[in-house]
């Protein structure tokens, strides 16, 4: 405001001369301008004088200031690299279940997600047909019989021909087949659980018609599992059969198992360059269901004694990886920029191959604070 006030006297003052005589003004606003040059350049040294003094207070400020970090002092540990695959459940007893003959269904026995045995009777098609031809071939059967035991006993008394005990005995053995098999179309018609399970569908009801290679059924056992996975190629010689493995399930988020390979796959996909491993786990309380997707991780790598940092303090720029330390510089502590060499990441964790060593203690909070050579304070 006041500057705008002395500007505004000035121009007054300029119109005033130029008002009166003009070249008397002129004369005047010469001299002004000479003054004021004189003064902007001392204004100008001024400020520069100034702006050094702020200069090297703020390098002086700079030197007190310390970012405050957060350590940690190198142990060496044990370190493991897992590498992952998805995996999916199978049911190493599933059956889809369809009868042998033709025939409309007389009876369904069991309800869905009913436990069943081995052997029990799931359905009952209708026999009635068979079991009449049955009670046929069995009256003939008799007679049959009768006839042939008294044909042999002549023969053994070698009374009568050859032909007639010949054609008895052919006519008895003839009905003892057919007998058996109406028994076994009879048997046929009565559909039985291959193994114990449970029944998870039932396609067909009552009084439908029931078909060779149609299914009645789906029958499960939910107590042993195969875990199917397929694996990059590049692991083949990492992986053997009988080898731990860590199994999770997305739908069960704190479930993890440990089980071994049973079955490594001998065919390389050549689609997508894979092979198939097979883990076999005990399924405890029937949770986890056929074609749930799994997680297995397989150990690749392994070391006893190793130098391990969190990830995160790990950055990059031309010359290549580092990560910053604390050091002790004439009884003041500073960060120091350190290049490394890093192995194997797994969870966030990585190992350190060359640049550090046991005890030093590294910058894991506050790192993107500072620069080499700043102080730092411990919080």
């Amino acid at each position: 405001m006041i500057k705008h006030i002395k500007l505004t006297g000035i121009s007054v003052f300029i119109i005033t001369l130029f008002a009166c005589n003009s070249q008397q003004g002129t004369d005047v606003i010469k001299k002004n301008i000479e003054k004021y040059k004189t003064e902007r350049s001392e204004l100008t040294h001024l400020i520069d004088s100034l702006e050094l003094v702020l200069r090297n207070d703020t390098t002086l400020s700079k030197q007190k200031f310390k970012v405050p970090v957060s350590l940690k002092t190198l142990k060496r540990s044990f370190f493991a690299h897992y590498f992952e695959a998805n995996g999916s459940v199978e049911a190493i007893e599933s059956a889809f279940i369809s009868p042998e003959i033709n025939g409309q269904i007389k009876s369904v026995l069991v309800e869905e997600g009913q436990k069943v045995k081995k052997g029990q009777i799931l359905i009952r098609l209708k026999s009635d047909i068979t079991q009449k031809g049955i009670e046929e071939v069995k009256t003939g059967l008799e007679l049959a019989t009768k006839i042939y035991e008294k044909q042999k006993e002549l023969w053994d008394k070698k009374i009568g021909s050859e032909l007639q005990y010949l054609q008895a005995k052919n006519n008895k053995q003839t009905l003892e087949g057919k007998l058996e098999t109406l028994q076994a179309q009879l048997d046929m018609a009565v559909i039985r659980a291959p193994f114990d399970g449970i029944v998870d569908k039932i396609v067909k009801k009552e009084g439908e018609l029931a078909s060779p290679g149609l299914q009645l059924i789906q029958l499960v056992n939910l107590s042993q599992l195969n875990i199917n996975a397929d694996v990059s190629e590049n692991y083949i010689s990492k992986i053997h059969k009988g080898d731990k493995v860590k199994i999770s399930f997305p739908s069960y988020p704190g479930l993890v198992m440990e089980a071994n390979v049973h079955r490594i796959g001998n065919i390389i996909n050549p689609s997508n360059r894979t092979f198939e491993i097979q883990v076999r786990i005990n399924n405890e309380d029937n949770m986890l269901k056929p074609n749930m997707i799994a997680i297995i991780q397989v150990n690749d790598f392994k070391k006893d004694s190793a130098l391990v940092v969190p990830s995160i303090i790990i950055k990059t720029d031309i010359t290549g990886n580092f990560l910053f330390k604390a050091i002790k510089d004439n009884g003041r502590l500073i960060s120091k920029k350190v290049y490394v060499e890093t192995g194997m990441t797994y969870k966030e964790q990585t190992m350190i191959t060359k640049g550090l060593q046991e005890g030093d203690k590294i910058i894991t909070s506050g790192y993107n604070m500072v620069t080499n050579g700043i102080g730092i304070a411990v919080k």
